[in-house]
């Protein structure tokens, strides 16, 4: 993975040790954040068919009950990260954990869809906080020879987490999916995570990186000799005070830097990206999944089955997404991403215009979803991410990023909100068109707007932009 700051310093070799062991503990204990946001985010595909029948939810307050959550992380995203830095990476997970148990029991315990999409928001406000705190607090114990390595580990979990909860909502609903009142079992499931986190958590120290920005330089040398051999937590400390110095840098932008012609430009391919991420309509499916898949033929059982498909290609995705990502230049695998996913969309689409209602119907439209979502998440699901972590010039780093996550947050939430409606008035082929639409215009976008990052530094791109776009 590609970073922009200055050289690391000559430091001793990360070699193995009790300390490793540790380390790889707090990775594990971290990532449960990561797991109950792709859980959280995924369970109410496959329990929105039993809660709309008890609930009495419509097509409108389906697409509420589940989209709310996505707006509430888009806030939660902004206002974790500052929560996050006032008062430490630790403090806040464990504050986020303690959120994510009371808005999975509201919604256990909603008795009807306005209360539950009340503690939906409630749960989004902690899926967004994870996203902004966890991979953050991951980054900074981590070794920076083993830094993307750890970091991505979130992004498993996630997807994880997601695949957990379809594979978890399908074995309850085939087992018990007569007994009223099946979702909130379902629900109550991520009540298990949340404990393990904030148990974990209790035991977890704090970054180091957070401590040397608050003056706590004993502090910061103690966690450091936790995780390092004890000549390289001595040495660490210089890099780690360059990194906090280089992070307080990187929040000094404000809005007087928007009026740079360049700078825009950057921050509107930031928040396109991120737009057009979403606009792939991958959290369609994973939110949605299992009634696409009624809608598409299959019966309830079959399709809350058929459905753990998307979660499995999901982690395989993103998996090879790994594996690829700095082998192929960004720009390549962008453009090659969405015309895989443009394709499949219109192949789903015209699988449901053209064939007629049976078995081989749905079969057809299962397989082209399900290699849609594994060329989303192998290509552009990471992709962006990494693009969003290279693309922008130290000073505004912090807002431009936190500007097109934002952007990227609400146009997932449109998606979400929207879904539902829509197919219950087109029917599957339309909206699968409009995906088409979409993807073509993203297309456009990334050949005309977004720069090759790979392998390149963040001084080159600025002299790139500042030229270009002056």
């Amino acid at each position: 993975m590609t970073t922009h700051s200055a050289p690391a310093p000559q430091l001793p070799p990360d070699t193995r040790g009790p300390h490793s062991r540790r380390l790889g503990l707090i990775a594990v204990v971290a990532t449960f954040g990561g797991l109950l946001f792709g859980y959280d985010t995924g369970v109410i595909n496959g329990a929105l068919e039993p809660l709309s029948r008890d609930l009495g939810l419509t097509s409108v307050t389906e697409g509420i009950v589940v989209s709310i959550l996505i707006f509430g992380a888009a806030i939660g995203a902004v206002v974790g990260g500052k929560l996050s830095d006032k008062y430490g990476r630790r403090h806040n997970i464990l504050l986020l954990a303690a959120v994510f148990a009371i808005g999975t029991i509201g919604c256990v315990l909603s008795p009807s869809w306005e209360v539950l999409a009340l503690f939906r928001f409630i749960l989004g406000l902690a899926v967004g906080g994870a996203s902004a705190t966890v991979p953050v607090y991951l980054a900074e114990v981590a070794p920076f020879e083993r830094r993307g390595g750890i970091v991505t580990r979130n992004e498993v979990m996630i997807v994880s987490g997601q695949f957990a909860a379809f594979v978890i909502n399908a074995i309850i609903f085939n087992i018990w999916g007569d007994i009223d009142g099946i979702w909130r079992v379902m629900l109550l499931v991520a009540v298990l995570p949340a404990i393990a986190l904030f148990v974990g958590m209790l035991r977890m120290p704090e970054s180091p990186r957070w401590l040397v920005s608050h003056g706590r330089d004993d502090d910061a040398l103690g966690v450091l000799r936790q995780i390092r051999t004890p000549e390289r937590a001595q040495a660490e400390m210089t890099e780690v005070h360059r990194l906090a110095e280089e992070e307080k840098l990187s929040k000094t932008g404000g809005a007087t830097d928007l009026s740079v012609r360049w700078i825009r430009r950057l921050i509107l391919i930031g928040a396109g990206l991120g737009i057009f991420q979403q606009f792939t309509g991958i959290n369609s499916i994973m939110y949605y999944g299992t009634q696409l898949l009624g809608d598409a033929g299959f019966s309830a059982d079959a399709a809350i089955i058929a459905n753990t498909l998307n979660g499995l290609f999901s982690v395989l995705g993103i998996t090879v997404g790994i594996m690829l990502i700095n082998k192929i230049d960004r720009r390549r695998m962008l453009l090659g991403g969405f015309a895989l996913t443009t394709t499949f969309h219109m192949l789903v689409g015209l699988s449901a215009l053209l064939l007629p209602d049976g078995t081989a119907k749905a079969y057809f439209i299962l397989v082209f979803v399900v290699l849609f979502v594994f060329c989303m998440q192998a290509t552009i699901g990471p992709l962006v991410w990494l693009i969003l972590s290279e693309i922008f010039p130290l000073k505004i780093r912090s807002l431009a990023i936190g500007i097109s996550v934002f952007v990227l947050w609400i146009a997932n939430a449109l998606v979400a909100l929207v879904f539902p409606p829509v197919v219950e008035a087109l029917g599957i082929a339309p909206t699968f068109f409009i995906f088409v639409a979409l993807g073509l215009a993203a297309l456009v976008f990334v050949q005309r707007m977004v720069p090759e990052t790979r392998g390149r530094s963040l001084e080159q791109l600025e002299d790139q932009f500042r030229v270009q776009y002056a």
